[in-house]
């Protein structure tokens, strides 16, 4: 396992495209994804100690984010070949366990991975109305164990503020986590 920090924000970047299968049975575009005030596109996986520290306070942000307009979309890209746990069945599995209130997409040519520069899991991309990229940076102080229940909630803030004005926060702390796995 390599451990991986995230590039700084590159304010104003475009969303790339895509059109990925979902645990859902469906495909999903970006358009479709699109929240009325903003986006947050997550690479995740199943097997990634960083992801499993995190799960469920993905879940309860988006909760709380999807009232403000801001929707999520999470892209799994590794190779399942090499890691069974990040298979498309065990995708399912995690979705539903957790109840995800978001799409769960499978990028099995990890060509949207290379659109965005994700570099790791977890690696948090969020967008504006105009789907230009405001925010690159961490969940929250977590790592492989969960933070304390009082840390300040990063990715929440700095998307609320996008929902709110349109721009995420200069200052943004790297997220940290497992290299993806590449074919």
């Amino acid at each position: 396992m390599v451990s991986l920090e995230t590039p700084i924000c590159d304010f104003g970047a475009p969303a790339p495209d895509f059109s990925l299968p979902g645990v859902d049975g469906r495909v999903w575009s970006l358009r479709e994804c699109m929240g009325e005030k903003g986006l947050l596109v997550m690479f995740i996986c199943n097997h990634c100690p960083y992801v499993k520290a995190v799960q469920q306070r993905i879940v309860r942000d988006v909760r709380e984010l999807i009232p403000m307009g801001i929707n999520a979309v999470a892209i799994m890209s590794n190779d399942p070949s090499e890691y069974p746990e990040d298979s498309f069945e065990n995708m399912q599995e995690i979705a539903k366990q957790l109840d995800f209130p978001f799409p769960y997409l499978l990028d099995e040519t990890q060509a949207v991975a290379k659109a965005y520069g994700a570099v790791c899991t977890p690696d948090f991309f969020g967008y504006n109305a105009d789907l230009k990229l405001q925010y690159r940076g961490r969940l929250d102080e977590s790592r492989k164990e969960t933070a304390g229940p009082d840390v300040r909630r990063d990715l929440f803030e700095a998307m609320k503020q996008v929902a709110e004005t349109g721009k995420g926060p200069q200052e943004q702390i790297p997220s940290m986590g497992c290299s993806i796995k590449w074919l």
